[in-house]
């Protein structure tokens, strides 16, 4: 027995799902979520990945196809290439019942995560950490009842220049629920790889970050670096001149003792 909204409740099966699509994660990515989840949470689960290819993925996670979405065009996906995550709300997500905890794969886990599913009778995200008071979510992680937002997929089918006014999923998600149709984590649970275990503007080419923020359980990689370019001191992407002098960082060793297989 675990708390849940304040009270008891008997242990279910819950679920981890993380999705892969096209080139920019390899197959290394999930096998390191499956083996951060499989050593930080205790409760009953499912660790399944959302993918159109399963090759070099390890046995033990559960493949299922990427959901049919349709992508929208270029000129929305200059701002946002997450767009297809809402596939995760799906009325009926192949088997999935109860609650879903969705990870982006580039999250690296350093403590247990079983409060993640016993935090919030409704929707549990992320506050932006660059967009306090806004009522923005960040969506690389957040917790919900399977099946219990199918309108927030609907609206997109039914409207999709609509909803793309948003210009992120992120900023759509929290915002189409509203104020009471959600929760924020709280803030100590998520943190930011970039805003939080930097040292921060010229400092970040010179100390190499050793910095774990204390009580975090997730460490979110946000755009560049990603966890293994910032074990190898590696930005990542293209960095324009004028911003090198900060977007630079020496190796943070520590990844290593939580992002492996």
């Amino acid at each position: 027995m675990i708390p849940f909204f304040g009270e008891e409740f008997t242990v279910r099966k819950v679920n981890v799902v993380c999705m892969k699509w096209g080139e920019k994660y390899t197959p290394e990515y999930v096998n390191a979520l499956y083996g951060m989840v499989k050593r930080n949470l205790t409760l009953p689960h499912r660790f399944v990945c959302l993918t159109e290819n399963p090759h070099g993925i390890r046995s033990e996670v559960e493949i299922k196809p990427l959901p049919d979405f349709d992508e929208p065009g270029p000129k929305y996906l200059r701002y946002c290439l997450a767009w297809r995550k809402i596939a995760v709300f799906e009325k009926k997500l192949y088997d999935l019942n109860g609650k879903i905890l969705f990870l982006d794969l580039d999250v690296v886990i350093i403590d247990n995560i079983d409060c993640f599913f016993g935090f919030s009778e409704k929707l549990g995200i992320i506050e932006n950490w660059s967009q306090k008071g806004r009522l923005i979510g960040q969506a690389s992680a957040f917790c919900f009842e399977s099946g219990k937002y199918g309108h927030l997929l609907e609206n997109y089918k039914k409207n999709p220049e609509a909803v793309l006014q948003h210009k992120t999923e992120q900023v759509y998600i929290t915002r189409e629920l509203g104020r009471d149709g959600f929760d924020f984590f709280p803030d100590d649970w998520c943190k930011s790889f970039k805003f939080h275990c930097l040292p921060g503007g010229i400092l970040n080419g010179f100390i190499a970050p050793t910095k774990v923020p204390e009580n975090a359980k997730i460490i979110v990689f946000h755009g560049n670096p990603k966890p293994d370019e910032a074990f190898s001191g590696i930005w990542g992407g293209y960095v324009p001149w004028y911003k090198r002098f900060y977007k630079t960082l020496k190796p943070a060793r520590w990844i290593a003792d939580y992002w492996y297989p």
